[in-house]
């Protein structure tokens, strides 16, 4: 294995580049302690101390810190890593590690954001903020699940009603115009059209 390229990342830190492939920062009084240089070789032996001793316990440390202020889901946490230039296998061992111990729990937490998104956006809108924080489907259609058992999801009727009473709807003078453009808002806004339809009518009626 050979060390192909060390690049200045800040004062402290560089960002090292094994075989053109593998890349991880280290601090620079670290390059120094390991005789870390470009174009020389590194042995199995030193790769493997950098990768399961000083950046795997760096980057469990981090995910720890991070969660102290909120929680993540496994995509985010290993967002944050990937920025912070772990190698691939680091990641992987790092959210494994937060997991293992429950720190990070994909349905619990979709089912902490449907608890306290449900009285405001409907479910269409709540199962796309959940998969852009990387939640699977399968992790939010249990989380939906378990929030319905414990009889805590918003009746979506009730959220457009809420919805339209803020718009200051009248839905029994509105015109057919009016409704059409208000049954617009609201299918944007993620509600399906039969639940539309039965609180703001439709065809003028």
């Amino acid at each position: 294995m050979t060390v192909t390229d060390i690049s200045e990342i800040s004062k402290s830190k560089v960002k090292v580049c094994i075989d053109h492939d593998i890349y991880f920062a280290l601090y620079k009084g670290e390059m120094r302690k390991y005789a870390v240089k470009e174009n020389q070789e590194i042995s199995q032996e030193l790769y493997d101390m950098l990768i399961n001793e000083v950046l795997l316990r760096r980057a469990k440390l981090r995910c720890m810190n991070l969660l102290k202020s909120r929680d993540y889901t496994k995509h985010q946490l290993e967002t944050k890593l990937r920025q912070g230039i772990y190698p691939g296998e680091v990641i992987d061992a790092a959210v494994a590690y937060v997991v293992s111990y429950g720190y990070v729990d994909d349905t619990k937490y979709a089912g902490e954001y449907i608890r306290c998104a449900g009285n405001s956006k409907s479910r269409r809108q709540i199962e796309n903020d959940l998969q852009r924080k990387g939640v699977p489907k399968d992790e939010i259609e249990k989380a939906y699940a378990l929030c319905a058992e414990e009889d805590e999801l918003a009746d979506e009727q009730e959220l457009i009603k809420k919805l339209l009473e803020k718009k200051h709807f009248d839905r029994q003078n509105a015109s057919y115009e009016e409704r059409r453009k208000m049954v617009g808002f609201l299918y944007r806004k993620g509600f399906g059209l039969d639940d539309i339809y039965e609180v703001v009518g439709q065809n003028g009626e």
